[in-house]
């Protein structure tokens, strides 16, 4: 037993042991389920190290597709003793799944986790996609509404990104791309694909910019073998 634990990684849980310390398992409520909903267009991955289970995955989501991602409680573990085993501390569905919401989306750009963010939230017990739409159509009106607001924001930032950038496309998210598509908003030129854009040094000061604008965003100077250089014009 003693090799056994030895080759477990610190953290690890493994059966009725954790680095070696024997466990006191807690009798978990099979009732205590919650339901995480997600409209947003991308996939989620979340890792709680301090808990377990604590490795959850929610699939990609739309308003007329919303996912879904049924969780139970997971647990942490106090030491009581040096010498005595530890005792399992379950933590509610509702803790967990609260948990999971706001360490993804607080800290995205734009998000103020009130009325403006992704479109996640969770519901108490095992639901299913025909159950949600059902009894939470309304919920789902007023989630798609704040990720919408967020969407905006995000738009208005990456319209600003673009012009303060002279064109860089490294300064647009996919998370912009994304709202642009969803408000509709597809004239947008840092929708375009520039994968095959490369960005050129300035011939003045050296720094990186984009070959399809003829004035360097960090120096000012203006690449004159440019066809739209001839164009500019400059306030007097």
């Amino acid at each position: 037993m003693s090799e056994e634990v030895g080759m477990r990684q610190v953290g690890e849980f493994s059966g009725p042991y954790l680095n070696g310390r024997k466990l006191i398992r807690a009798t978990k409520n099979p009732m205590d389920k919650c339901t995480i909903i997600s409209i947003f267009p991308l996939d989620i991955d979340e890792t709680k190290p301090t808990i377990e289970p604590g490795k959850f995955h929610i699939d990609a989501g739309s308003f007329e597709k919303p996912s879904i991602l049924v969780i139970g409680s997971s647990s942490w573990w106090r030491e009581i003793d040096a010498d005595q085993p530890m005792l399992e501390i379950p933590t509610s569905s509702i803790q967990v799944a609260d948990s999971i919401i706001k360490d993804y989306a607080n800290g995205l750009l734009g998000c103020n986790m009130a009325d403006c963010m992704p479109g996640l939230f969770y519901v108490m017990g095992a639901i299913t996609v025909k159950e949600l739409k059902d009894k939470y159509t309304e919920k789902l009106i007023e989630v798609n509404a704040r990720q919408n607001n967020w969407y905006k924001i995000l738009v208005r930032l990456a319209d600003s990104l673009w012009s303060r950038t002279n064109g860089n496309p490294l300064t647009i998210s996919n998370e912009m791309r994304i709202a642009a598509n969803a408000l509709g908003m597809k004239d947008k030129p840092w929708l375009k694909d520039f994968v095959t854009a490369t960005l050129t040094n300035c011939h003045a000061c050296g720094t990186l910019k984009n070959p399809l604008y003829p004035v360097c965003p960090s120096c000012k100077s203006v690449d004159m073998s440019h066809p739209a250089a001839k164009e500019l014009k400059f306030a007097v």
